[in-house]
C-alpha cells in the first residue's frame, strides 16, 4: 500500500490551486526531510496533490515491531466506511523506525470541517456553517492552505485518530495477547497507548510560519497589541481565546491603575505612608497609612463595578472573536464521544449511529452523590490545615517568648514549613483525585470533560489562595495586616513568575538548547521532524488561567484595602504577555487546540469573583478603621452600621445584576449573524431532504 502520490489524477490540476509563495515554500520546507514517494495511496481522484504537507507525528516504542506499524498505517489509510481515518501515512525515514509522520487528504478535511460546525466564507463573503454537499459555495474550497488554518488541519488529524474504533473483536498483531485484545468498537488509539505501543501524538511545526509569527508578536518592539489572528490561525482557537482574554484584561487594568496611583499619591491619607499618626497608650506612636474614608468607598465601589463591566464587555468581545474565526456553531453534541467515554453499545437516538451509550441520570448521581461530598471534603482539608497552621503559629510564639533561645526562634518557622508542605501534598493528591473522579463520570463531550475537571481543582485552587486572606480579614479582621500580606503576595509572586517564566526558560532556552538547535540546524542530514521529539510536551493553559483568575481576585476582592493592587498587575501582564508567547512558540511542542467558541468555564469563575467581589468589598469597607471611627463620630450605631452595609451590598448587587442586563453579551450585528448562519443551515438541511 506504500505507493507515491507523485502521480498526477485525472482531477489534479482543477483541485490542487497554486499556494501562496510563502504557503508553498512553507509547504516544501517541511516535506525536504520525507520522501514524498513513501506516503500511503489516495483513492478519491480530487485528492491528489504533488504535494503532502506533513501535519502530526505519531511517536511509536523504541521497540515496535515492524508488522505492528504496518498494521498501524493501513488502519490510518483505509476509508472510515471500512473502519479506518482516511487519512494519509508515512513511515518515516524507514519502515522500522518509530515515528508515523500523518497527513489529511482534502476530502478527509472538508468532512471534518461539517462534522465539528466549522463555519466559512460563503461565495456572498458572509460566514456559513461549512456544509459537504454545497462545498462548491465555499471561498478557496479547493485550496486547503487557505480554506482551513494549519491549526484546524492538524486538529482534524487528531479528531480522526481519536475516533479509530475497532469494528469487531480482534488481536493486533506484534502485540502480546494479554494487552493486545481489541474489543468491538473500543478506541484504537486509547488502547495502543495502554499497551506501550504510541508514546505521544502531537501536532509539527512550520518553521517558516513559526519564524514569522514569532517576528510580528515578540521579537519586535512594541508593547501592546498581538497578531491574534495569527496566533489562532497557527495555534488554534483555545490558545487564541486565552491571548485574546490576556490582551483584553491587560488594557482593562489602566483605568484602576491610574485611580490607584491618584488615591495612593493624591489624596491625603492615601496609603501612600503619609497617614494619619495617632498616639496610644504606652507613648506608643501608630502610623495609620491606610486610605481615607472617601478613598476606601470610591475604589471598593469602583472595584466592583469594573469587575462587572470588564466580564460583559468581554463577552463581546469574545463573541466577535468566534465569528471572525468562524467558531459560532461548533456541533460538538453531535460528534463522536471523547476517547474515554465508555458504555453500552447502543443506536444514538440523535445521530442513529452506533457508539457506548450511558444514560445521564447515573452521570449525575455519581457528581451528586460521590464527586462533590469527596470535593467537600478536600476543601475541608484545606480549611483543617489552615487552622492547624494558625494553631502551630501560636503555641510556637508562646514558646519562643518564654524561653527567648536560638532553637524556639528557628521553631518560628515550622508552622510555615509545615503548612507549604501539607498544602502541596494535599494539592497533588486532590489533582489526581479531580481528574480520576471526572473520568470516572464519564462524561461523553471533551468539553463537558474540562469543564467538570476544571471546577474541580478550580475550587480547591480558590481555597488554597484565598482563605488565608479571607480570615485575616474577617476573623481577623487586621485590616493592617491584610495589606502587607497582600503587598507581600504581589510582589514576592511576581518576582518569582518573571523569573521561572522568563529567566529560568531564556537562559535553559539561550545557552543550553542553542548550541545543539544550531547543530540540527547546520546538519541536513538531521531529521526536523523528529528532532521536535525533544521538546516537552506544552503543559496547557490551567496554570495561566489560574494565575490570571487569582491577580483578578486580588483586585476585586480586596484593591479597597491597598488600592495599588492594579498597578502591580499591569507591570507584571505588559511582559506576561511576552513571556507566554516566547514559551509558547520556542520551548514546548507545539499543542493541539480544539475549535472553542470562549474561553469556557473560566468565564464563569470571573464572573463568579465579581459577585463576590460585592459582598467583600462592603464588609471590607464595615472593618476599615477610618470607617468605623467616621461612623462612631456621627453618632451611628454598631447595629445600623451592619443594617447599612446589608443594604448597600444588596443595592449594589442589584446596580451589578442591572449593568450585566443592560449589556448585551453580543453585538447585534454578530448576533444577526448568528441566526443568519442558523437560518442558513436550516436550508441546507431543507434542501438534502428533498
Amino acid at each position: 500500500m506504500m505507493t507515491s502520490l507523485g502521480d498526477k489524477g485525472e482531477g489534479h490540476r482543477e483541485t490542487t490551486a497554486l499556494l501562496g509563495n510563502e504557503d508553498e515554500g512553507s509547504v516544501q520546507t517541511q516535506t525536504k526531510v520525507l520522501n514524498q514517494g513513501s506516503w500511503t495511496q489516495v483513492s478519491c481522484p480530487c485528492c491528489v496533490s504533488e504535494q503532502v504537507e506533513p501535519l502530526v507525528l505519531i511517536q511509536l516504542s523504541d521497540n515496535i515491531q515492524p508488522v505492528t506499524k504496518r498494521w498501524l498505517i493501513s488502519l490510518i489509510e483505509v476509508p472510515e466506511r471500512d473502519g479506518g481515518a482516511a487519512l494519509l501515512a508515512h513511515p518515516g525515514e524507514d519502515e522500522c523506525g518509530d515515528v508515523i509522520v500523518v497527513s489529511a487528504p482534502r476530502c478527509t478535511l472538508l468532512r471534518a470541517t461539517e462534522d465539528l460546525g466549522l463555519c466559512k466564507k460563503y461565495h456572498n463573503g458572509d460566514m456559513v456553517a461549512f456544509s459537504y454537499n454545497d462545498r462548491d459555495n465555499f471561498r478557496n474550497v479547493d485550496d486547503m492552505q487557505e480554506f482551513l488554518t494549519l491549526a484546524e488541519r492538524q486538529y482534524i488529524v487528531k479528531y480522526e485518530l481519536d475516533f479509530l474504533r475497532a469494528q469487531k473483536g480482534q488481536k493486533i498483531p506484534g502485540v502480546p495477547e494479554s494487552q493486545g485484545v481489541l474489543k468491538a468498537r473500543e478506541n484504537i488509539c486509547q488502547k495502543l497507548e495502554k499497551a506501550g505501543v504510541i508514546k505521544d501524538i502531537f501536532p509539527l511545526h512550520d518553521k517558516q510560519r513559526l519564524t514569522d509569527l514569532c517576528r510580528n508578536w515578540y521579537s519586535g518592539k512594541q508593547i501592546w497589541g498581538q497578531p491574534l489572528d495569527s496566533i489562532q490561525a497557527y495555534f488554534g482557537g483555545t490558545v487564541g481565546f486565552y491571548f485574546s482574554f490576556l490582551d483584553f484584561y491587560t488594557w482593562a487594568l489602566v483605568p484602576p491603575a491610574i485611580l490607584g496611583l491618584v488615591l495612593t499619591f493624591l489624596l491625603p491619607g492615601g496609603g501612600s505612608g503619609a497617614g494619619v499618626v495617632k498616639e496610644q497608650a504606652g507613648g506608643v506612636v501608630e502610623v495609620d497609612d491606610s486610605p481615607s474614608v472617601s478613598g476606601h468607598m470610591v475604589q471598593a465601589v469602583f472595584s466592583m463595578l469594573w469587575s462587572t463591566l470588564v466580564m460583559e464587555f468581554w463577552k463581546r468581545r469574545s463573541s466577535s472573536l468566534s465569528h471572525r474565526w468562524g467558531l459560532l456553531h461548533l456541533a460538538e453534541r453531535f460528534a463522536e464521544p471523547r476517547p474515554g467515554f465508555h458504555g453500552t453499545l447502543g443506536i444514538n437516538p440523535v445521530t442513529g449511529r452506533l457508539e457506548p451509550l450511558f444514560p445521564e441520570w447515573q452521570r449525575q448521581l455519581r457528581v451528586g452523590l460521590v464527586s462533590v461530598p469527596l470535593v467537600g471534603f478536600f476543601l475541608g482539608m484545606v480549611v483543617l490545615g489552615m487552622t492547624g497552621f494558625y494553631h502551630g503559629e501560636a503555641l510556637a510564639q508562646g514558646f519562643h517568648q518564654d524561653s527567648g533561645s536560638l532553637f524556639s526562634g528557628a521553631l518560628l518557622y515550622l508552622p510555615s514549613v509545615a503548612h507549604i508542605v501539607y498544602t502541596n501534598m494535599l494539592g497533588n493528591v486532590y489533582r489526581t483525585v479531580a481528574m480520576q473522579l471526572t473520568e470516572w463520570e464519564n462524561h461523553r463531550e471533551e468539553s463537558s470533560f474540562q469543564n467538570h475537571h476544571t471546577t474541580k481543582v478550580l475550587l480547591f485552587t480558590f481555597f488554597n489562595y484565598f482563605a488565608v486572606l479571607f480570615h485575616i480579614a474577617f476573623y481577623k479582621q487586621d485590616l493592617p495586616l491584610l495589606r502587607k500580606r497582600l503587598a507581600s503576595l504581589l510582589i514576592v509572586t511576581q518576582l518569582v513568575n518573571q523569573c521561572t517564566e522568563v529567566v529560568v526558560p531564556f537562559i535553559v532556552d539561550r545557552f543550553f538548547s542553542a548550541p545543539q538547535k544550531k547543530q540540527q540546524e547546520d546538519d541536513p542530514n538531521v531529521d526536523k521532524l523528529r528532532a521536535q521529539r525533544s521538546l516537552p510536551p506544552f503543559p496547557g493553559l490551567f496554570a495561566e488561567y489560574i494565575e490570571l483568575l487569582v491577580q483578578f481576585g486580588y483586585l476585586s476582592l480586596f484593591s479597597c484595602v491597598y488600592p495599588l493592587t492594579a498597578v502591580l498587575l499591569l507591570l507584571n501582564n505588559v511582559t506576561e504577555i511576552r513571556a507566554d508567547a516566547y514559551k509558547i512558540c520556542k520551548l514546548f511542542r507545539k499543542p493541539f487546540s480544539a475549535p472553542v467558541s470562549n474561553i469556557g468555564v473560566w468565564q464563569t469563575a470571573f464572573e463568579v469573583l465579581g459577585f463576590v467581589s460585592v459582598m467583600s468589598n462592603c464588609w471590607l469597607l464595615l472593618l476599615s478603621p477610618r470607617v468605623r471611627e467616621f461612623c462612631l463620630e456621627g453618632g451611628i450605631s454598631g447595629r445600623n452600621i451592619i443594617l447599612f452595609a446589608i443594604l448597600v451590598e444588596h443595592v449594589l448587587i442589584l446596580v451589578k445584576m442591572i449593568l450585566a442586563f443592560m449589556i448585551p453579551d453580543e453585538p447585534d450585528w454578530v448576533r444577526i449573524k448568528r441566526e443568519q448562519i442558523e437560518f442558513h443551515s436550516m436550508q441546507a438541511l431543507g434542501q438534502q431532504k428533498l
